[in-house]
């Protein structure tokens, strides 16, 4: 997704951070935006890098587990291969408010097997 692949550049290029598609990247990313939460910053100020740092969330589920975007209506979700949708986009904004967590979510995703 391009919006995953423009929020690698930025980070490289801005902040200095190197992200590697991994879970472990996801660290990183939770902290960043608890970084930014504290600035204090509106979340329509920060709209675009949310969004960014959750399809960069998304594009690393899709790497370790299958996954594929599936996007209606201008929303944008994760199918995994057992028929779970993820929405890491949304997650990124509930990170930004303080209730979630990109790490979090993509260890849930990656998890075997279907949910009873």
């Amino acid at each position: 997704m391009r919006w995953a692949a423009d929020t690698v550049a930025t980070m490289r290029e801005g902040a200095r951070l190197r992200l590697d598609y991994t879970a472990q990247s996801l660290w990183s990313i939770d902290r960043m935006i608890e970084g930014i939460r504290r600035e204090g910053a509106p979340e329509a100020a920060v709209h675009q890098v949310l969004r960014g740092f959750g399809a960069y969330t998304g594009e690393v589920i899709v790497r370790q587990t299958g996954a594929e975007w599936w996007a209606t209506g201008g929303d944008h979700w994760i199918r995994t291969p057992d028929g779970r949708l993820w929405d890491p986009i949304d997650e990124a904004r509930r990170c930004y408010a303080g209730h979630g967590s990109l790490r979090l979510l993509c260890r849930d995703a990656v998890s075997t097997g279907p949910r009873p």
